[in-house]
C-alpha cells in the first residue's frame, strides 16, 4: 500500500515538472527573429524593393545589404555596386530600401547577395 501511494505522489510530481514548464512558457517574451520580418517586392524593371517590419515591443538595431551586379555574364564589362542601410526601428516600425539596377544602364544585371538582420537595441 505504501508503494503505491508513493508511486502516486511521484506520478503527480512528474506531472507537474511537465506541465507547469510548458503552461508558464505561453507567457514568455518572444525572440527578436519572431517579431521581426523582411519582406522583397520587385518595384519595377529595375528596382527591388527591400523592408523590415518590427512588431516587437522593443526597439531593435537593423542592417540590411545587398550587390547590384552589372554585366554579371561578361568579363570584361562585370561591375559590383554594394549597398547598405542601417537603422533604428521602433517598436511597430518598418524601414525600406531600394535595390537599383539603374546603374548598370543598357546592360544585364543581377541584384543579389541580399542579407538583413536585427537585435536589440542597446540603449
Amino acid at each position: 500500500m505504501r508503494s503505491t501511494t508513493w508511486a502516486r505522489w511521484a506520478t503527480c510530481a512528474l506531472a507537474i515538472t511537465i506541465i507547469v514548464p510548458a503552461a508558464l512558457a505561453g507567457g514568455a517574451k518572444r525572440s527578436i527573429s519572431e517579431c521581426t520580418s523582411f519582406q522583397q517586392t520587385e518595384k519595377d524593371d529595375e528596382t527591388v524593393e527591400l523592408t523590415i517590419h518590427n512588431s516587437c515591443t522593443v526597439p531593435v538595431d537593423c542592417s540590411m545589404s545587398w550587390r547590384v551586379v552589372c554585366a554579371p555574364d561578361s568579363k570584361k564589362r562585370r561591375a559590383s555596386h554594394p549597398g547598405s542601410k542601417k537603422v533604428l526601428l521602433e517598436s511597430a516600425g518598418m524601414t525600406s530600401a531600394e535595390a537599383s539596377a539603374a546603374v548598370c544602364g543598357d546592360d544585364a544585371w543581377t541584384i543579389d547577395s541580399i542579407q538583413w538582420s536585427c537585435e536589440p537595441n542597446k540603449d
